[in-house]
């Protein structure tokens, strides 16, 4: 047996943005993508039995479905209006900066695994911040970076975001709360929620906004959404904060 984390997007009735469920499973050891897929089935058919998802989708490399490969932060690619392009991962790895070192600014535009596997990660201390092409990003709320970025680049891909809008649970079969702190699943449930309750041009349009909207505790605690975001503009007449031309 094995516990994963279901994220479910809360709709307009709800104060919450996403929920977060543990959903205990069947585990098929292994590391090929058949065993993993049989996990990913075990874990989506007790979704469907306890009622917390109709549509579920797998958000991994390891996905059944070609959106959730897609959708994965090692394929999801960023395009720059210079039409440089990288992917959500190495954008996110490359923007690590450590007590000691970083950010190695050269993983932006080396493969996700590449990116990911570089020895100066794991050997230039904490995590103190992160900088992206050139805007400084705190390390609190510790997923509000990844969030914030995978967001921003899934707004950018409009088919496949279309697509996403149709689900409402998703999963990441190699997340494990205990080793791990972001997670593409969750990510995804954000742009959902943000979505539906017509909150994403708004979030999108500042990192200040962002961080109001996602991260206030008064979207996890209280009945009602109690102020609005800092910017009063209406959605349609807010321009949404570019992030992908200072490269």
């Amino acid at each position: 047996m094995a516990t994963r984390p279901v994220f479910l997007p809360m709709d307009f009735k709800e104060s919450k943005l996403i929920k977060k469920i543990d959903v205990d499973f069947e585990w098929y050891p292994g590391f090929s993508i058949s065993q993993k897929q049989k996990s990913i089935k075990s874990l989506h058919q007790k979704i469907k039995t306890r009622e917390l998802g109709k549509k579920v989708l797998e958000i991994s490399t390891k996905s059944p479905t070609d959106l959730g490969v897609e959708l994965s932060a090692f394929n999801l690619k960023i395009q720059t209006k210079q039409e440089i392009y990288f992917t959500v991962e190495s954008a996110f790895q490359s923007s690590k900066v450590f007590e000691n070192g970083g950010p190695y600014d050269d993983l932006l535009l080396k493969g996700s695994r590449e990116a990911k596997k570089d020895i100066r990660l794991k050997s230039s201390g904490k995590v103190i911040g992160f900088k992206y092409l050139n805007r400084e990003f705190p390390s609190e709320p510790k997923t509000f970076f990844y969030n914030w970025l995978y967001v921003n680049a899934l707004d950018k891909n409009k088919k496949l975001s279309k697509e996403l809008l149709s689900y409402d649970s998703f999963t990441d079969i190699e997340f494990n709360p205990e080793k791990s702190i972001n997670c593409q699943a969750e990510a995804a449930a954000l742009y959902v929620s943000l979505s539906h309750k017509k909150l994403l041009t708004t979030a999108l349009s500042s990192i200040k906004n962002f961080k109001e909207i996602v991260y206030s505790d008064r979207l996890y605690k209280s009945n009602k959404i109690e102020k609005k975001p800092d910017n009063p503009a209406k959605p349609d007449k807010i321009k949404q904060l570019d992030i992908f031309d200072s490269i």
